[in-house]
C-alpha cells in the first residue's frame, strides 16, 4: 500500500531536480579576452571587501591593455594616478598604452575603514 507513496515522492523530487538543474544553473563563463583586438591584452583587477586588491604586485609586459575592474564585494573604484586611469561608478574599464615602470594603484572610491590601505603597484617590463 505505501509502495505508490514512495514511487510518487521519487517521481516527483526527479522532476524537481531536473527542472532546477536546467532552469537554476549559471550562465556560461564568457571568455573577455577573445573580444579583443589582437594588440591589446585584458588586465584584469579585483577588489575585495577586505579592502585589498586581488594581488599586491600585477606584472606584465609592456603594450597596450584593457584594464577592468572586478569589485567582489562593496564598492571600489582603481586609480593609476600616473597613467590617466580612474575607474568608478559605471566606468570599470579603459584602454591604456602601458609603458615600462612602476606604477603605484590605489581605490578610487572611499569605501570604508580599509581604504586607506587599499594600494597596490602595476610593475610593467
Amino acid at each position: 500500500m505505501h509502495k505508490w507513496i514512495m514511487f510518487v515522492l521519487f517521481v516527483a523530487a526527479s522532476v524537481l531536480g531536473v527542472y532546477l538543474l536546467t532552469t537554476q544553473l549559471p550562465a556560461k563563463p564568457v571568455d573577455e579576452a577573445a573580444s579583443l583586438p589582437a594588440d591589446t591584452t585584458l588586465l584584469k583587477v579585483e577588489a575585495n571587501s577586505d579592502f585589498t586588491f586581488g594581488e599586491k604586485e600585477y606584472k606584465v609586459k609592456a603594450g597596450k591593455f584593457k584594464v577592468k575592474l572586478i569589485n567582489k564585494s562593496g564598492v571600489h573604484g582603481l586609480a593609476i594616478p600616473d597613467l590617466g586611469v580612474d575607474l568608478q561608478g559605471d566606468k570599470m574599464e579603459q584602454d591604456i598604452v602601458l609603458k615600462p615602470g612602476k606604477y603605484p594603484m590605489h581605490c578610487a572610491v572611499m569605501c570604508g575603514t580599509g581604504h586607506a590601505d587599499m594600494k597596490s603597484v602595476l610593475i610593467v617590463e
